[in-house]
This record gives C-alpha cells, structure tokens and sequence, in this order.
C-alpha cells in the first residue's frame, strides 16, 4: 500500500484542471478532445507510475536527465519539423513531440543536482552553474522558443535564489540583466520586439501585431459573470481570437464560462502551486525541495504570463496555460513533474513516521 500512494492534493488539482480542459475543448475544437483525453490518460499512468517509485531514483538520475534534455533538443535542430518557422517538435508517427516541453522536468532534475554538487560559495560554482543552465537555454531559445527559454531561466532562478545565493551576488545580477537590455532589440527576433510594443500600446496596430491581445480582451469582457454558455462564444466560434485553444484558451474559457468558470481554473492552479510549496516548506531533504520549488517556478510563471497576456497584462510570449490548453507535450512534462514531486511527498511522509515512533 505504501508503495503507491500518491499525494492527493497533486492528484486533484491534475484530474480537475484535466476536466475543466476537456469541457471547453468540446465546445470550442471538438475535434480534439479525443487526443487531449487519450494524453490526459497516459499522462496520469506515468504521473502514478512514478509517484510510487523511490525519490532517491530521480535525483541519481539527474546527471542523465541533463545529458537527455541536450539530446533531445539537438534531435530536433537535426529531424525537427518546423512550423511557423519554429523548429521545436519531432514527428513520433501522427504525434508531434515537442522537446523543449519535455525537458523540463528532467532539466527541474539535474539544475537541483547541479546546486547541490556545486553549492554556489564561491565565484566558480556560481558560473558552472550559469554554464550548465545557459547550454539548455540557448538551445530552447535559438528554435525560437522565447515562452519556454523563460519557463525553464524561472526553473534555475527560483532554485537558486532558495540555494542561499547572497544579496549581493542577486543585486550585481540584476545590475548586469539591465545592462543587457541596451542590447535587447540585437538578440531578439522582428516579431518578439513586436509584441513587446504591443503590450505597451496594442491599440497601435490593431489589425496587425495587436490583434490578437484585443480579441482575447474582448472575449475575456463579454464572458461577464456567468458567461455566454457553452457553444456561445463569439470570438472562439466565430475565429476572431486566434490560438483560441493553446495560447488563449484562457479567453475562450472565460468568454463561455465568465467569472465564474476563470475562478474555477484560477483555484485549480492555485492549489496545485500552493501544494508545492507547502511540500517545500515541510520537507527536510534540501534536494526535495529544490525539486518542489522548480517545478513551482515554472508552473507559477506559465500561469501568470498566459492569464496575463489574455487579459493585456503581460506581452505575448506563446506560453501555454499548465494543464488547459490544449497539448501533448505539455500535459506528458506536468505529469512528469508532478509525479516526481509526489515521489519525493511519499518520502517526506514517510521520514515523518519514521519520527513519530
């Protein structure tokens, strides 16, 4: 019985955030409900599957993890299909893997195992550490992939900051990420300056890059309270909002099921993240807990940055909404991440008992 206990509170949040994804992708793109629920499907036997492995697996297999993401990411410069002129996802038969999706656990994985083999006291851990971080990164953000580049830099900046990095050392970083800004419009692409100018002032080119935050603005404020209704969605129904079931999956949502149905999706994700960090904060293994606050970090970031760029609040940056939109990939990482922080629960509720007696 031990073996395959599963934390609850991990399990409910997944299985409510799956439902509420499924009911309104059967309103919106019918067509894909079956494969989102056939990946919901596999993505929970791999989610209990690895809840009831041993914790102390995952972190020796950290190093492997780390040698598996580069892998996976090179494969795709190599054999990648591009799409829109990105190249991130590898044809497996009909389903189309994105790999800078599925490392994200294993990177939650060996940046943890990272910190504690090189505690960052000195200069030179620090930048081994920034070394094998930035590998990954640049890798992910030369497809392009900007959303996921910033997904994973939230991973290895939210597990540092807990590894007891000095005041200093954050102040003198971010001294030197604002002089690199000077330098922003040399390393981003055309079309990432634009949405930037779009967040600023949408309304600057409302037929071209400020589209699509306006329709999303607009769906999202004629939801109201109770929404229009299943089926009743102008904006979704009707086309006007694009990537209305990935990236602002979150408006359809919220133009069908109003206030009402955005609070539903807000208190699924809430509990999931407050889980994670309550298991942080209890947990006396420092790798555990550098596990639960990675996977935080990026779940927490993806939630902010989608719902805030459906709402004009963040600028668009193509991240998707953890466990509504719709996405194979996506699904198959957060089942991954939060099977290795049940794992790791299992081992934590079990030191506790160990204590009691």
């Amino acid at each position: 019985m031990y073996k395959w206990r599963i934390d609850p509170w991990l399990l409910l949040t997944y299985l409510f955030s799956a439902s509420l994804s499924l009911v309104v992708l059967t309103s919106i793109v019918p067509s894909h409900v079956y494969q989102q629920a056939i990946m919901f499907g596999i993505a929970l036997v791999i989610f209990i599957y690895l809840s009831s492995q041993d914790n102390a697996v995952f972190k020796t297999f950290a190093p492997f993890a780390y040698l598996l993401s580069l892998l996976l990411l090179l494969i795709t410069y190599f054999f990648g299909s591009s799409v829109r002129g990105s190249l991130r996802w590898i044809a497996i038969g009909s389903f189309q893997l994105q790999a800078s999706e599925v490392v994200k656990p294993f990177l939650v994985l060996a940046f943890a195992f990272f910190l504690k083999q090189f505690p960052i006291k000195t200069f030179k851990n620090i930048l081994i550490n920034f070394l094998l971080f930035s590998l990954p990164t640049f890798l992910i953000f030369k497809q392009p992939d900007l959303g996921t580049a910033l997904s994973v830099s939230m991973i290895w900046i939210t597990q540092l900051f807990v590894s007891g990095l000095s005041y200093f050392m954050i102040g003198g970083g971010l001294v030197t990420c604002g002089f690199f800004l000077e330098y922003l419009p040399k390393i981003l692409h055309d079309y990432q300056l634009k949405r930037i100018r779009t967040f600023i002032d949408p309304f600057s080119d409302p037929l071209g890059s400020g589209y699509n935050v306006i329709q999303s603005i607009i769906a999202v404020g004629s939801g109201g309270f109770w929404g229009r209704g299943l089926g009743h969605g102008t904006q979704s129904h009707l086309r006007f909002l694009p990537e209305r079931h990935t990236d602002f999956v979150f408006a359809s949502l919220a133009e069908e099921l109003g206030i009402i149905g955005s609070f539903l999706v807000l208190a699924c994700l809430a509990g999931l993240l407050y889980r994670l960090l309550d298991l942080a904060t209890h947990t006396k293994s420092a790798s555990s807990r550098l596990i639960y606050l990675g996977t935080f970090g990026y779940l927490a970031f993806q939630t902010f940055v989608n719902i805030g760029m459906n709402i004009g609040l963040t600028p668009v940056t193509g991240v998707t909404l953890p466990l509504i939109s719709y996405g194979g990939s996506s699904i198959l990482s957060i089942a991954i991440s939060l099977g290795i922080a049940s794992s790791c629960a299992k081992a934590d509720q079990h030191t506790r008992l160990i204590e009691i007696k």
